[in-house]
């Protein structure tokens, strides 16, 4: 059934692709809007005419085409934060019916890419400038559409650039530059009422079992919510850049050597007020200057939690709500600005 629905792909659409190297840029040619020229982590792609049935893979890519007004022929099921449980986020659900579009197609991500689901769309193009293609995936999609994959690493393209390579995939890149500046207003006019952020360092710990806090996971300045912090006027300490790995979005050490976090003035993670117990009691744990102070910001499974991980639609809708909590750990925090 797949090499059938990627046959009729291959008939419904041109894709055009070099192998070339490079991290994301995009090309196309002066006084004409086609052919598109995208370099990513793969490769390049070339995209011949605009696009008219734009698929995406992965987290939040549909953001983008929704954001600039097109409703894709299908995307991802949302699998972290959906409380409703009907596939969407709750600003992709507003977007939708903003545009008076009915849900598209929704692809099952939970075991992997569903190929034969995006091929049955017949897109003209997928998007995933953010996600965790491998070349396998990479190769399987291009044989469907020309894909705009990430520009670098897995999981490390930050909101900025995931509109700029999507949007000009969609044969929007004007438009898009009006939206990161749009969405930069909104960040600037938010963060100017909360000068206690203001020269603070924060990390972003991944996940803490409050029955087992033997091992600190956290994210590497490569991530986008660790990227995040830094257009909420906020910096990665000194601890965290030394033990982000190039290429890494994730870092990982033993409790044992917590002191290396004396440095950090807030703490961002996934949990309730059994783990803060939990930190509080634990005696390694507590020796951090953030826990022992309480500069602690808890996230859980729904909307803020997963809105704190920024997306073209989703910062909007949680700004207010997530740098409130910021500021509230900030005020907490250890260390007073300089």
């Amino acid at each position: 059934m797949l090499r059938f629905l990627l046959l009729a792909a291959k008939l419904a659409v041109a894709c055009v692709w070099l192998n070339a190297a490079g991290s994301g840029s995009v090309r196309a040619d002066e006084g004409t809007s086609y052919p598109v020229t995208i370099k990513h982590a793969f490769g390049t792609t070339v995209i011949a005419r605009k696009p008219v049935r734009v698929a995406t893979v992965a987290w939040a890519n549909h953001e983008v085409p929704l954001a600039l007004g097109i409703v894709p022929v299908g995307f991802a099921v949302a699998n972290f934060g959906d409380d409703d449980g009907d596939g969407l986020l709750p600003w992709v659900a507003d977007k939708l019916k903003e545009l008076h579009a009915e849900k598209p197609v929704l692809f099952d991500e939970g075991d992997g890419l569903d190929f034969e689901a995006v091929a049955a769309t017949r897109p003209d193009v997928i998007l995933a400038a953010y996600s965790g293609l491998s070349q396998s995936d990479y190769d399987t999609l291009s044989q469907i559409a020309p894909v705009v994959a990430y520009p670098e690493a897995p999981w490390s393209t930050d909101w900025r650039e995931m509109i700029r390579l999507d949007s000009a995939g969609l044969g929007m890149a004007t438009e898009g530059d009006a939206l990161i500046k749009k969405i930069e207003g909104e960040i600037s006019e938010t963060i100017a009422g909360h000068p206690e952020l203001h020269d603070k360092s924060a990390m972003f710990i991944t996940h803490l079992n409050a029955t087992d806090l033997s091992t600190v996971n956290f994210y590497t300045t490569n991530d986008t919510r660790v990227k995040f912090f830094a257009d909420l006027g906020l910096k990665s300490p000194k601890s965290v850049v030394e033990a982000s790995a190039p290429g890494k979005f994730a870092g990982s050490i033993s409790a044992e050597r917590i002191d290396s976090f004396d440095d950090v003035d807030i703490v961002v993670t996934y949990g309730n007020q059994q783990l803060l117990e939990a930190l509080e009691k634990n005696p390694l744990m507590a020796r951090m200057p953030a826990v022992s102070k309480g500069a602690l910001v808890t996230l859980g499974r729904n909307p803020i939690g997963t809105a704190a991980n920024p997306t073209p639609l989703s910062i909007s809708w949680v700004l207010k709500d997530y740098v409130a909590l910021l500021a509230d750990a900030a005020r907490r925090s250890p260390r007073k600005p300089q």
